[in-house]
């Protein structure tokens, strides 16, 4: 069960499911739950656990490496920071935000990432991931 008010807890997960979990103790969740699932890369794939979460796994070592919210997550981010919130007040809050052109997110060296919608300037997903995802041993599963 994925508790939707949990906090985002940069580094180490949301919804009481933790960063670096194995598939395996994830697998009552996805079975339990509405789950699509895309593979994204040779050895990546994306859970869709609809309207709530993303969860992304590496199929490598089998760790979960970056946790999504999707628009029914209630969670808040540093006690203040949610999905729908206006970016002008979701920056006032977080000054440690670069806007990566790139990628098209809000970056923090915090372990954080969030998306927002350039139409409404509203948040439209935040991200945590593992320290590991920018580093060579990443895609070997080396963590």
């Amino acid at each position: 069960m994925i508790n939707l008010e949990a906090p985002i807890i940069p580094w180490i997960g949301m919804g009481g499911i933790k960063l670096y979990s194995h598939i395996s103790e994830l697998k009552a969740l996805l079975q339990n739950e509405k789950v699509e699932c895309f593979l994204y890369d040779k050895f990546l794939v994306r859970y869709e656990i609809k309207g709530k979460i993303y969860l992304f796994i590496n199929l490598i070592n089998g760790k979960l490496f970056k946790i999504t919210t999707l628009e029914e997550y209630k969670g808040l981010l540093f006690d203040e920071i949610y999905v729908g919130q206006k970016t002008e007040d979701m920056l006032s809050v977080e000054t440690s935000f670069e806007y990566d052109d790139f990628e098209e997110v809000y970056v923090s060296p915090k372990g954080v990432f969030v998306e927002t919608d350039s139409e409404t300037e509203t948040v439209q997903w935040i991200s945590v991931f593992i320290k590991e995802l920018e580093t060579d041993d990443f895609e070997d599963g080396n963590w």
